[in-house]
C-alpha cells in the first residue's frame, strides 16, 4: 500500500463546539427585549429560549432570531404523554452549559428562593445542576426591589451559586424613576463572555 500523504490523511476537527445557552423570560416589561438578547448571543452560542406564560405578553414571538427555539408551558406538558417520554425541564437542563434568565421579574425571584417549581422556568431552575452557571438579570419597580423581601431572596439565590447582574436606574416603564431596569441585553451578554472566557482559560468550563 501506498503511505497515506497529507493530501490522503483525514481531517481532525478538535475545535470546541459552540456553547449552549438557554436564555429565559419572566413577566416583567423588561421582556420586550427578550429578542434583541436572544440576537445578542445568536452568532456566539447555540441558543434556546424558555418563556413563563406572564413574560408572552410582552415578546414578540415574530422577532425572535429563526434558528431560537422558544419553549412554553404548554410544551412541558405536550412533549410528555407516558412514562418513557423525556420530561422537557430534564431535557432543558440537561442540554444547557450556562442559564440567563432575564428579566427575573420579582414573582419568579421569590419563586426560585422558595423552591417553587410551578412552570417549566422554575422547574428547570429546581432541577439545575450548579456546577454550570446560572445568571438572573433583575427588573422590577424601584420599591419591590427595595422591598425587604427582596433582600432576602437575593441572599438566598447567591447561597445556591447563582450570579446577580444588577438592574440600573432609570425612568422605568411604571413612570417611576429609580433602580430597578434589567440590564441591557448587550451588558448581559457582556458578563457573560467575560465570566465564559475567564472559565475557559483557567480550563474550568464543562464546554468540550
Amino acid at each position: 500500500m501506498e503511505p497515506m500523504t497529507s493530501e490522503m490523511k483525514p481531517v481532525q476537527n478538535n475545535a470546541p463546539r459552540r456553547p449552549r445557552i438557554l436564555l429565559a423570560a419572566s413577566g416583567s416589561v423588561a421582556a420586550i427585549k427578550f429578542a434583541n438578547l436572544c440576537r445578542s448571543f445568536t452568532e456566539w452560542a447555540e441558543v434556546k429560549a424558555v418563556a413563563t406564560k406572564a413574560s408572552l405578553h410582552f415578546i414578540d414571538k415574530a422577532s425572535l432570531p429563526e434558528d431560537v427555539i422558544l419553549y412554553t408551558d404548554e410544551d412541558e406538558w405536550s412533549t410528555w404523554t407516558k412514562i418513557g417520554d423525556s420530561v422537557l425541564h430534564i431535557e432543558l437542563r440537561r442540554w444547557a452549559d450556562i442559564m440567563i434568565i432575564a428579566p427575573l421579574s420579582a414573582n419568579t425571584l421569590g419563586k426560585i428562593a422558595g423552591g417553587l417549581c410551578d412552570n417549566l422556568l422554575t422547574c428547570i431552575v429546581r432541577a439545575w445542576d450548579y456546577d454550570k452557571p446560572l445568571f438572573v438579570a433583575p427588573a422590577m419597580n424601584t420599591l419591590m426591589w427595595n422591598n425587604p423581601f427582596t433582600e432576602k431572596h437575593l441572599m438566598v439565590i447567591d447561597e445556591l451559586g447563582i450570579s446577580l447582574i444588577p438592574p440600573v436606574s432609570k425612568r422605568l416603564a411604571c413612570g417611576d424613576y429609580g433602580n430597578g431596569a434589567m440590564a441591557e441585553p448587550s451588558l448581559i451578554y457582556q458578563a457573560v463572555r467575560i465570566y465564559y472566557d475567564a472559565q475557559l482559560r483557567s480550563g474550568g468550563s464543562n464546554v468540550s
